[in-house]
């Protein structure tokens, strides 16, 4: 998994099998919190960028859409 779209499709994925029963509830559990725990560690690096006011470049939320439509954000 390279980025925020792959998590996304894995999660997405997670649910199916478990919906169809092809995962067992424990296993989908793990999988669900080790995606919370990589979710909270980008949150902990916007919040530092933020705290230090720079636009942070974190490669886990870099995808081809964010990159085709860079936005300039204007820091205070």
């Amino acid at each position: 998994m390279k980025n925020i779209d792959d998590l996304r499709n894995e999660l997405i994925t997670i649910f199916e099998q478990l919906k169809a029963k092809e995962i067992s509830h424990a296993d989908a559990k793990e999988l669900n919190n080790s995606a919370g725990k990589i979710i909270n560690s980008v949150k902990v690096e916007l919040v530092y960028a933020g705290l230090c006011k720079v636009v942070p470049n974190i490669t886990f939320l870099n995808t081809p859409k964010v990159k085709a439509e860079k936005i300039n954000v204007e820091r205070k």
